[in-house]
């Protein structure tokens, strides 16, 4: 059987993980934003209510990007990873995220 209609997706299904890159670590301590790899139909109203329901902060905004996976070659033989959806969330002015700041 087939269901018409969007699909829902818990808040824990939305959030896939922190991305932890160079970026994302300068965007976080420079510009108060945190990235996430999030869910390929997720879209931000979505986003926005896990990441304060799951992280218990208030968003301000938040930015997605889908993200191309890239070719790579071995030898004669080519492979492609699989494309991928990014958020960028802009936490409100004195907001603040523990699990990053622990070290």
């Amino acid at each position: 059987m087939i269901i018409e209609g969007p699909v829902k997706y818990d808040s824990h299904g939305i959030l896939i993980k922190p991305l932890l890159t160079e970026k994302s670590t300068a965007l976080r301590e420079g510009a108060n934003k945190i990235c996430f790899a999030v869910h390929p139909r997720a879209n931000k109203i979505g986003v926005k209510r896990a990441v304060e329901e799951i992280l218990k902060v208030r968003v301000e905004k938040v930015n997605i990007l889908n993200v191309i996976g890239k070719t790579k070659i071995t030898g004669r033989y080519a492979g492609k990873k699989p494309d991928w959806k990014k958020a960028i969330i802009t936490l409100k002015e004195g907001e603040k995220l523990d699990i990053f700041e622990r070290a």
